[in-house]
């Protein structure tokens, strides 16, 4: 009998490392799992202008530092810093801005070391229901998840609607699809009580604007 308990307690020990791992539902397992992927390639942005100040979020395109964000978060007179997930801060620069009217910039730090790359996806094979993560630097809580779906697809306007919350700071952030893929560029809410807050409906750029910004940039560079 006293071996069988001890049997017991050795099996418990040895099973308490998979406890927590066997505790997540599948959609946890998703959240979690696709946070951990990319908040690594996700920074904090800050734009000072005189005594204005913006703020936002950004997504590293490059290894050697650029780095895609909205252009309504920064302007060309502004002091940029740029604040990595390990807390890093760099001095930023405007690598390229299209002026198409995309609301789309390309920036550019210089990392101590070669930086992790978040994976693009694809925007013209999305569905309504689709289940979509956004993460950014809301209010300036960086670093945050939210979680929702594809509400609508503004095809005339070229925007993705999803009730995954996002405010102010979360632009330039991305929305990403349950394999850690980037399908959009979180831009906007829509509030009718200009209160800043947020009532469910959020806009996002698709992400083959950003395929065809980067396009584009490759063609100048070279």
């Amino acid at each position: 009998m006293k071996n069988f308990i001890a049997g017991l307690l050795i099996s418990f020990l040895l099973g308490i490392g998979s406890v927590d791992a066997l505790s997540y539902s599948e959609d946890e397992a998703i959240n979690v799992t696709v946070y951990e992927k990319i908040n690594p390639s996700i920074v904090f942005i800050e734009a000072i202008t005189g005594d204005e100040v913006s703020t936002g979020t950004g997504i590293i395109v490059g290894k050697n530092g650029e780095i895609l964000t909205s252009a309504h978060v920064v302007d060309s007179n502004s002091n940029i810093e740029v604040r990595t997930s390990k807390g890093e801060i760099y001095k930023g620069k405007i690598l390229f801005n299209p002026n198409n009217h995309s609301d789309l910039m390309l920036l550019k730090i210089q990392p101590k070391s070669k930086l992790p790359v978040i994976k693009l996806g694809d925007s013209s094979i999305l569905k309504v229901g689709q289940k979509v993560l956004a993460v950014g630097n809301p209010f300036g809580f960086s670093g945050t998840l939210t979680t929702g779906i594809i509400s609508r697809i503004d095809y005339e306007k070229n925007k993705i609607q999803t009730d995954a919350a996002i405010n102010p700071g979360s632009s330039g952030g991305p929305i990403v699809n349950a394999n850690g893929e980037v399908i959009g560029i979180s831009q906007s809410i829509y509030n009718p009580d200009n209160n800043r807050s947020n009532i469910g409906i959020g806009f996002a750029i698709p992400v083959n604007d950003v395929k065809k910004l980067l396009n584009e940039y490759g063609k100048i560079k070279s």
